[in-house]
C-alpha cells in the first residue's frame, strides 16, 4: 500500500479502472477543469478517491445524456443545479425533435405533390425553416401592424388570431403555415391589413388601443353572427364597430362618418381573405377576426349608398373639407 493511498489518492489508471472512464477522457477532463488532481513527487496526477469517483460518475452520466461540458461544469461548481441543467437540455432536444418533424412533414409535402407542382411547393417551403421561424415570422408581421398599442393588448390579440407553434405538423399544416409566411412576407400585403384595420394613420388615431379593443369585442359578435349563418346586416356588432371607429378618433357615430368609415381600404383584397382562411385552418376555428372584420365591411356597407374608394377616413374627410 503506498503512501498516496494512505491519503486517499488514487492514479488516473485506478480512477479509470473504478469508472470504467478511459484514461485519455480523464485527462481531457483534466486540462478543461471538469475534474481536479494534484501531482505526486514523480509528477503522475492524483486524484481524492471518493471526490474524484463521485464527479467523474456524474459528467460520464450527464455526457451520456448529451448534456455539455459548460453546463456540466456550473453543475459542479454549484453556479446552476442539476435539475436546471437537465431542463435545459430537455427543451434543447424538444427544439430539435421540432425541427426535425418539420423538416418531415416538408418533405413529404413535396414528395406528395402533383409532379407538376412539386417545384413551385419546394420553393414555397424552402422559405420556412421550422415552425418556430414561421411562428415568430406572423408574430413579427402583426407586431408591425398593431405598433403602437399596448404590449397586454397585443398579446392577447396574437393568442387568439396568431396560429400557435406546431409540435408535430401535418404535411397540409406546413404548406397552409408556409402561405401565411409567403404572404406576410410581402410589404405590400402589411399595407393592404394595415389600411384595412386601422382605416388610416394609426397615429393619427388618439386612442389606438381602445379601437383595437372595441373592434375585437365587435368582431367577436360578428363571429358568432357568421357562425349561426346570419348574413351581414345592420345591428348590435356593427354599431359596436362604428363605435370603436368614432370614439377613438373622438368623433361622433353620425351617417357621415358611416359613409367615410365605407370607403375601401382593401376590404375585398384576395390576399386577405386567403390569410384568414389559412389561419383559420391551422386553428381548427369556423371562423376568425378576418371573417368577422369582413362581415362588418359588408354590413357597413349595406347601410351607405356612396360610392366606395381606397381613400381611409381621415383622408376622405380632409377631401371633403377642401
Amino acid at each position: 500500500m503506498t503512501h498516496d493511498t494512505l491519503r486517499g489518492l488514487v492514479s488516473i489508471g485506478e480512477l479509470a479502472e473504478r469508472t470504467g472512464v478511459p484514461v485519455r477522457t480523464i485527462r481531457f477532463y483534466c486540462d478543461n477543469g471538469v475534474l481536479e488532481s494534484v501531482r505526486s513527487s514523480g509528477g503522475h496526477r492524483l486524484f481524492d478517491s471518493g471526490r474524484a469517483t463521485e464527479r467523474l460518475l456524474l459528467v460520464r452520466r450527464l455526457r451520456t445524456l448529451g448534456v455539455g461540458l459548460p453546463a456540466i461544469c456550473a453543475v459542479l461548481t454549484g453556479e446552476r443545479s442539476l435539475a436546471d441543467a437537465v431542463a435545459a437540455e430537455r427543451a434543447a432536444v424538444d427544439v430539435e425533435l421540432d425541427g426535425l418533424a418539420w423538416r418531415r412533414a416538408s418533405l413529404r409535402a413535396i414528395e406528395n405533390a402533383d409532379p407538376a407542382e412539386r417545384a413551385a411547393r419546394l420553393e414555397l417551403l424552402a422559405n420556412v425553416q421550422s415552425g418556430a421561424s414561421a411562428y415568430e415570422t406572423l408574430v413579427g408581421f402583426w407586431r408591425r401592424v398593431l405598433t403602437p398599442v399596448p404590449s397586454a393588448l397585443f398579446d392577447g390579440f396574437v393568442d387568439m388570431n396568431v396560429p400557435g407553434r406546431l409540435s408535430d405538423p401535418t404535411p397540409e399544416q406546413v404548406v397552409a403555415y408556409a402561405e401565411l409566411v409567403t404572404l406576410v412576407s410581402d410589404r405590400e400585403f402589411s399595407l393592404v391589413v394595415s389600411q384595412q384595420l386601422w382605416r388610416s394613420d394609426p397615429y393619427r388615431i388618439p386612442d389606438r388601443a381602445g379601437l383595437i379593443a372595441g373592434v375585437g369585442e365587435a368582431c367577436g359578435m360578428a363571429e358568432s353572427a357568421l357562425a349561426a349563418g346570419v348574413r351581414p346586416c345592420p345591428g348590435r356588432a356593427l354599431d359596436r364597430y362604428v363605435d370603436a371607429h368614432a370614439t377613438a378618433r373622438a368623433a361622433r357615430d353620425t351617417p357621415g362618418f358611416r359613409a367615410r368609415l365605407a370607403l375601401g381600404c382593401h376590404d375585398t383584397d384576395p390576399r386577405t381573405q386567403r390569410y384568414w382562411q389559412r389561419a383559420g385552418e391551422l386553428m381548427n376555428a369556423s371562423t376568425t377576426a378576418g371573417a368577422g372584420q369582413r362581415w362588418l365591411f359588408d354590413a357597413l356597407a349595406r347601410t351607405t349608398s356612396e360610392p366606395r374608394s381606397d381613400a381611409a377616413p381621415d383622408q376622405a374627410a380632409a377631401a371633403r373639407r377642401s
